[in-house]
Parts: structure tokens; sequence; C-alpha cells
């Protein structure tokens, strides 16, 4: 019996279509202060996933009124 080894490498496509269909989450937030004084404050929060993928996490976390088209005044 031999035994057999698989090269497992992803090609650039299928990752993309992983984290399309997984959605990525980065949060970051920076502080730059000097004597105590706050100058710069940034808070970010990106998504990085399919139109599909977003819409079905948010009803989840109830965040799909967000995502609502508003209605015309």
């Amino acid at each position: 019996m031999a035994v057999e080894k698989v090269n497992s490498s992803s090609s650039l496509a299928e990752v993309i279509d992983r984290i399309l269909d997984k959605g990525i989450v980065i949060d970051a937030w920076v502080r730059v202060s000097l004597v105590g004084i706050e100058l710069l404050s940034i808070e970010a929060r990106i998504v990085i996933a399919s139109v599909e993928t977003y819409l079905r996490y948010a009803e989840a976390v109830g965040l799909t009124s967000q995502a609502a088209v508003p209605s015309a005044v």
C-alpha cells in the first residue's frame, strides 16, 4: 500500500471565495495623545463579505433594519 502526499495549495480565487462566503470583520481602535491630551481617535469596523452573507448574519443580530431602503417622503 503506497502513501500519497497531497500538496494542498489554495488558489487566490478559492481564498477570495471562502472570505466572501464566511466573511471577515476587522475591528480597529487607535488613539493618539500627547501629554494626556487626546489629539486623534479613530474607531473602525471593516466588514468584508458578500451581500448574501452580510444579510444572513445581520438578520441574526438584528441589523437588517439599518440595511432596509428608506421610504420616500
